[in-house]
């Protein structure tokens, strides 16, 4: 890239950028010597479990408006058109099921770690294989989180590369270890703010640059990029309706139904009442979200139309073009580019911090305390942070290989959220949904869930032909005169045509969007099979309060027994003494909107009644 052509940051958006970092370092010393002052696991890990819905809504978007987002989408609306705005049919879906079916579930139980639950349901082995499977998926998101700011404003401003990944890594370290999760939402509600306030700077200035409203709409009709709703239901199809809000439905719902990172915010929440409400509260700002990265995309592309910037970037990586637009349209207003990297860098941090509090608290609850149970109360918090720390370190290792990968980012982070998130959302949906499916089947579904997604995922990075398909017309083609347009299209669909895929190729061009339904309802159908085969579990092994009665809400219509039968436990709320496994750590399911202080008053109660009963029998 010539030195010319880059865009540098004055003192002022240095400025801006420091003061960022120290805001949110700022939050993390507060909450440290604030309160408890972080010295037990509940307020670490779980922030007490008095935060409210407002900032728990914020630091719900906050953890998935990563920088993946931020770039990513204006990228994709770049180059493909608007065809991906249509993921936002599926958000509402994505938060509604989550609200009403995974929260009332997990809340009661008054879990610390998610994957708690599969260990009531089913047994140990679950809960350590999904464990592992979500800190797997983790710590490589992590990775693009991390190294993606960094190196869209290398490429562009010629910004040290490392010094900007540590500085990202060490200051999210540093506040999460410090602060906790209470650190964690509230600089995730400072963040969103920011998150909020750059991208709407980019595009005012940007519209205003281009020569209005009125011809940033002429030029993106021009260039085809305002995409019809297309009902094609082929699933190899890369983006259609179908895939973006049927397939996006099962994205979001790994992602805001069963993820770590999002469940361990509800269950931060004052009562279940905020929990649900806060899942609503985040539906019109992700909304808001997705139209500012779509029309920031539009805006780019009215900027560039028939421009070759090959040239002006050292890679042609449509995500490094996105900041160079950003410093281009800013270049001249002093502080506004630091605004839009502060803005950037937010959504890394907002993301990373939440990922390295969740690490730790799956960590330290699934797999360090079953084996430590004596572990001292100072000993465990002091563990917490050191496992958060060391995730954040891991994470910084992971950002190393991030530029091995070729395609968009946006792209593959939804490729691992498909591949590891689809089994693991198909592994609650057994549990919650299918009372006889026992733990053998559990195993199994996930196994299979795991070998076939990472089977079509490797086999479409290696065929590079994931559900490829013509590009729009360009600007510079709409330019043409009407037939050379045509013939340049017709062209373009016929070579499509001819190079389709078949076989197994065709297979591996699966919609990255298909993978988490793909993958859920394999290990769906393979645990239903093989619980069936080894004898389904009965109703009197089942743990109380781990069964969403989905049958008997969809199925009102028939008999009573007949609903019994499928359904064959308790309504939620309604706990039956004295069938808990030994040593699970239950706590009894709370009617909706229970204080945690009235929980915690009502069960000694409830435990020294069973003790009596369990001496009587």
């Amino acid at each position: 890239m010539d030195p010319s052509d880059q865009k540098h940051f004055t003192a002022v958006d240095y400025v801006i950028f420091a003061a960022l970092l120290a805001a949110s370092v700022g939050i993390g010393l507060y909450h440290a010597l604030s309160g408890g002052r972080q010295r037990t696991t509940q307020e670490f890990l779980m922030a007490d479990r008095s935060m409210s819905c407002l900032p728990v809504s914020l630091s719900l978007i906050a953890s998935f408006q990563s920088a993946v987002a931020i770039i990513g989408v204006p990228a994709e609306i770049y180059t493909h058109g608007t065809q991906y705005w249509f993921i936002g049919c599926a958000y509402f879906l994505g938060l509604l099921i989550p609200a009403h079916v995974f929260i009332p579930v997990l809340y009661k139980l008054r879990l610390s770690s998610v994957y708690e639950y599969l260990e009531l349901r089913f047994s140990k082995a679950v809960r350590i294989c999904g464990t592992l499977a979500f800190i797997f998926q983790t710590v490589i998101y992590m990775g693009i989180c991390v190294y993606t700011p960094a190196f869209a404003l290398n490429a562009v401003t010629g910004f040290e590369l490392w010094a900007a990944v540590l500085a990202t890594g060490l200051v999210c370290t540093l506040y999460t270890t410090m602060g906790g999760l209470k650190a964690v939402i509230w600089t995730d509600v400072f963040q969103t703010v920011v998150m909020f306030a750059g991208q709407l700077a980019v595009i005012v200035v940007g519209v205003h640059q281009t020569g209005g409203v009125s011809e940033v709409w002429r030029k993106v009709q021009e260039g085809n990029r305002l995409a019809a709703l297309d009902l094609n239901p082929d699933p190899t199809e890369r983006h259609t309706f179908w895939t973006l809000g049927v397939g996006g439905v099962f994205l979001m719902l790994s992602l805001y139904g069963v993820n770590q990172a999002q469940v361990q915010r509800y269950l931060s929440a004052r009562t279940e009442k905020e929990a649900v409400r806060s899942c609503y509260m985040a539906f019109p700002s992700l909304q808001l979200s997705l139209a500012l990265g779509c029309v920031m995309g539009l805006v780019m592309f009215a900027r560039y139309c028939g421009e070759d910037l090959a040239d002006k970037l050292p890679t042609s990586s449509r995500d490094a073009m996105v900041l160079y637009f950003v410093m281009d349209m800013l270049q001249g207003l002093p502080g506004l580019p630091g605004l839009f990297v502060a803005c950037l860098f937010s959504a890394a941090l907002s993301t990373i911090s939440s990922a390295f509090n969740s690490l730790a608290t799956v960590t330290m609850e699934d797999l360090v305390k079953p084996h430590f149970p004596a572990m001292t109360e100072a000993r465990a918090t002091l563990l917490s942070k050191v496992l958060a720390m060391c995730y954040g370190l891991l994470c910084l290792a992971m950002a190393y290989l991030t530029h091995l990968m070729d395609d968009s980012v946006l792209q593959v982070a939804l490729k691992i959220f498909g591949m590891v998130g689809g089994p693991v959302l198909g592994l609650f949906c057994l549990g919650m949904f299918f009372p006889w499916a026992n733990s053998t089947g559990a195993l199994a579904g996930l196994g299979a869930g795991l070998a076939l997604s990472f089977w079509v995922g490797i086999g479409s990075l290696l065929t590079r032909s994931a559900g490829t398909r013509p590009l729009p017309p360009g600007c510079r083609a709409a330019l043409l005169s009407d037939n050379t347009t045509s013939a340049i299209h017709t062209a373009a669909l016929g070579n499509f045509t001819l190079s389709r895929p078949s076989g197994l190729n065709r297979f591996y061009s699966l919609s990255y969007m298909w993978y988490s339904a793909f993958n859920c309802f394999t290990v769906i159908l393979t645990g239903l099979i093989i619980s069936f085969l080894t004898g389904p579990m009965k109703e009197e092994d089942v743990t109380p309060g781990t069964i969403y009665p989905l049958f008997g809400k969809l199925l009102c219509f028939l008999p009573e027994h007949l609903k019994e039968k499928l359904c064959c436990l308790t309504p939620l709320g309604q706990p039956r003494p004295p069938q808990h496994k030994e040593g699970n750590g239950l706590a009894l399911p709370q009617e909706d909107g229970t204080s945690q202080e009235e929980t915690d008053t009502f069960l000694p109660e409830v435990q020294t009644a069973l003790v009596e009963h369990e001496t009587t029998v």
